[in-house]
Parts: C-alpha cells; sequence; structure tokens
C-alpha cells in the first residue's frame, strides 16, 4: 500500500461529517467553542461564505461579517473541533467560486441575490427558520 493512500485513510476517518452542505455565498451561523480559563462557551458567528480552499482534512472557510461598518472575517478550518455546529441561514447565487470582491462594495451592493430566486425549495440541505 502506498504512502499517499495511507494518509488518505487517516485523514477520511477523521473528517466531520455532521456539517450541512454549504456552498460560497451563503449565509452561515457558526457555532463556535470558546474556552477561557476552565470554562467553555459557545459563540456565534454569523456572516457571508466567500471562500473555500483545500480538500479533505485541510478544508478551510472564510466567513466575511459587517460589525459597525467595519468587515471582520474568520479563516476557520471547517474539520476543527472549535466547531460546535454550522447552519445555513440563507443561499445565496454565487457565480464565483471566491466572492473577495465584497470587501470593497459597501450598502446594499454588498448583498447577493437568493438562490431560490421564486423557487420553492434549493436543493441540498434545508435553510434555518428565523423568527
Amino acid at each position: 500500500m502506498a504512502l499517499q493512500t495511507i494518509i488518505e485513510n487517516i485523514n477520511n476517518a477523521t473528517l466531520r461529517t455532521d456539517h450541512p452542505r454549504i456552498d460560497v455565498g451563503d449565509t452561515v451561523r457558526l457555532h463556535l467553542r470558546i474556552i477561557e480559563g476552565q470554562k467553555e462557551r459557545v459563540q456565534m458567528f454569523e456572516g457571508v461564505l466567500i471562500a473555500r480552499t483545500g480538500r479533505g482534512i485541510t478544508e478551510m472557510i472564510t466567513v466575511r461579517r459587517i460589525v459597525e461598518n467595519m468587515g471582520v472575517e474568520r479563516i476557520i478550518p471547517l474539520n476543527s473541533p472549535k466547531i460546535a455546529k454550522i447552519e445555513a441561514v440563507r443561499r445565496g447565487d454565487a457565480r464565483r467560486a471566491k466572492l473577495y470582491f465584497l470587501r470593497e462594495r459597501a450598502g446594499k451592493s454588498r448583498r447577493l441575490r437568493d438562490r431560490r430566486r421564486g423557487m420553492k425549495h434549493v436543493a441540498g440541505s434545508p435553510v434555518v427558520q428565523q423568527g
């Protein structure tokens, strides 16, 4: 058995399968475990998924949100134990693999079109109902 095959088998055994299907352009809500001293709490980070890089165990996502007119981006390993849960809040229609152009946008031009556009449903996992 080749070394590369052994490494891929080990990586496949450690991949997380509890995440919903998320694509670039989706608005996601990340529940992140924060450890402060002896205490552990869950903090939410909600924003637009603007990039996915890597594959397998090294896959990373970049999530961007706006806080007080300042853009904040977090780059998070998708298979990290620090992620408690990921929810897809809204499906965005993106025609590119990386949405870095959103960094220069302001106001309404920053919004992405909804993927449904009049359809009753979207293929994949359901979207979180707000309310």
